[in-house]
């Protein structure tokens, strides 16, 4: 059984070294493509838990931040992780359908 939790996810804004140098071959195209989308593989990491009080009428939260990223570099790559998370897609919302047989 999953518990699920109403919880906020906040994304941490600092940008460690391996994640900088990872997107700097694709800065000056992100700069450029104002309406642009890269397809990457990412790696978080839990950075901060915040749970309110009992009093406090907010949801507790998660922060987390890219601890890892690779992005597509050509058609090829892209279209490949974009099936990927098609399949992903897939698998994480057939829960009790015809398509969770294929995906199990």
């Amino acid at each position: 059984m999953t518990l699920h939790l109403n919880a906020e996810i906040k994304f941490d804004s600092k940008v460690i070294a391996d994640v900088a140098e990872a997107l700097e071959p694709h800065a000056a195209d992100m700069f450029r493509n104002r309406q642009g989308r890269w397809m990457a593989i990412v790696e978080f990491s839990h950075v901060e838990r915040t749970e309110p009080g009992p009093e406090e009428d907010k949801f507790p939260s998660v922060k987390v931040r890219v601890a890892g990223i690779e992005v597509a570099a050509d058609e090829f790559t892209d279209e490949r992780l974009r099936q990927e998370q098609r399949d992903m897609y897939r698998r994480r919302t057939s829960a009790g359908t015809l398509d969770a047989v294929d995906a199990a």
